[in-house]
């Protein structure tokens, strides 16, 4: 379809080529851009901010920090809720996203506890519903959609010059493990997350200083924080499936999602876990001719360096230990991902939490061998298994232990 995108001048179009299901991201990014632009006719902004901020962490320990407010009032919570993102496609998610007016305030992480603009980003961390904010710039926001391949996209960015929120009313849970400050950040993950505290929630406030013992409070650049509290999270949850008996036959799991497929093995046998990308050429980390594979690893011990393919490891790993605690049992993890070019930019790694519980939710299959295992992959998969045989080091010792018996 011919949409006409709207400028900040009266009377003045511009006209793009628009399609339901965009291909070209920077066209989709151009076609947003437009459209907040009438958002940012003054350097005032109020409305009802989600609970969402943003820590960067360029130049850290000094950092930018500030809320993330979008233009209107009322129940803005999905804006900042990839929980309930599952269904939504990328055309859909940029448009919430789009929304939200990121303001920037510098403030050196450890005075997470001085401030007032400090002060108010941990009330907003820990506030329970969207509260009423308003928000002066030393500018017009520049209109640019920020994306980014762990973080939610967000839309225009400003400096602050001041910022206040109203009606906040707290998260009694939350509350609770801010003013305990003889606990460990990882003790009041734990026990939020078993409450069910949404993981997305947690990482705000992770990110915000909320949690740990005083001396150690400080804020946390908001990618570092989703990887962490992924991390945190799943190794607690390993500490249990760890102590169940293997499980006894091989399941498999398939569910397809912006234009990511998405195949997943349980095999009998105690925990390992490894996760593989294939990335199709026109796609977000491949603009090449041919698909890009990579792969990150670990054994029963875990790993002590950072996985290969980055935040998306923990996040898919988080996941998968909620399922085997669910199932009571341990088991080697394999998953498979194959990013075709629908997916035309990235939406953060929440994709990949939600979208393998989305897979690990549907009815499994039972396989009796490797070779079913195979044809499966043949059935499901672009790539062919020797592809992912020579990626993988989980399968290559399967094959291995195979030919030994």
């Amino acid at each position: 379809m011919i949409g006409e995108l709207e400028t900040s001048t009266p009377g003045v179009k511009r006209s793009a080529i628009v399609y339901k299901h965009m291909r070209d991201p920077a066209l989709l990014k151009y076609y947003y851009r437009m459209k907040t632009l009438s958002l940012m006719e003054s350097n005032q902004l109020s409305g009802s901010s989600p609970t969402d901020l943003f820590i960067g962490r360029y130049n850290y320990p000094k950092v930018f920090v500030g809320p993330l407010l979008p233009p209107e009032f009322g129940d803005t919570s999905i804006l900042s809720t990839p929980e309930r993102w599952r269904y939504l496609d990328i055309e859909k998610i940029v448009e919430m996203r789009s929304k939200l007016v990121r303001g920037m305030h510098v403030s050196n992480v450890y005075d997470v506890e001085k401030g007032r603009l400090e002060e108010q980003i941990r009330d907003l961390a820990i506030a329970e519903r969207p509260a009423e904010a308003e928000v002066k710039f030393d500018k017009k926001p520049f209109v640019k959609i920020a994306i980014n391949d762990e973080v939610e996209p967000f839309g225009p960015s400003a400096v602050l010059k001041d910022f206040s929120i109203y009606n906040v009313k707290s998260d009694k849970k939350i509350e609770s493990r801010y003013y305990d400050d003889a606990a460990t950040a990882t003790t009041s993950l734990k026990e939020l997350y078993e409450r069910g505290v949404p993981v997305s929630k947690l990482q705000r406030a992770f990110s915000a200083g909320i949690f740990g013992l005083k001396s150690n409070r400080k804020f946390v650049p908001t990618r570092w924080s989703i990887t962490a509290v992924d991390d945190t999270l799943s190794k607690a949850n390993l500490s249990t499936v760890k102590e169940e008996e293997p499980i006894d036959s091989i399941h498999v799991f398939y569910n397809s999602a912006l234009d990511n497929r998405w195949l997943i093995f349980f095999f009998p046998g105690y925990w390992q876990y490894e996760s593989i990308e294939v990335w199709y050429p026109r796609t977000i980390w491949n603009d090449g001719s041919e698909v890009s594979i990579y792969s990150s690893y670990e054994g029963y011990r875990g790993r002590k360096t950072y996985a290969e393919i980055g935040g998306c490891y923990y996040a898919a790993r988080l996941a998968v230990t909620e399922k085997l605690q669910e199932m009571k049992k341990q088991a080697m993890v394999l998953i498979l991902r194959e990013t075709h070019e629908g997916y035309v930019m990235p939406v953060g790694v929440w994709n990949v939490r939600e979208h393998v519980r989305q897979t690990l939710n549907t009815k499994p299959d039972v396989l009796e061998d490797l070779s079913q295992v195979f044809d499966y992959i043949k059935r499901k998969l672009a790539i062919p298994p020797k592809e992912w045989v020579r990626n993988s080091t989980l399968l290559r010792d399967l094959l291995m232990q195979k030919r030994l018996f």
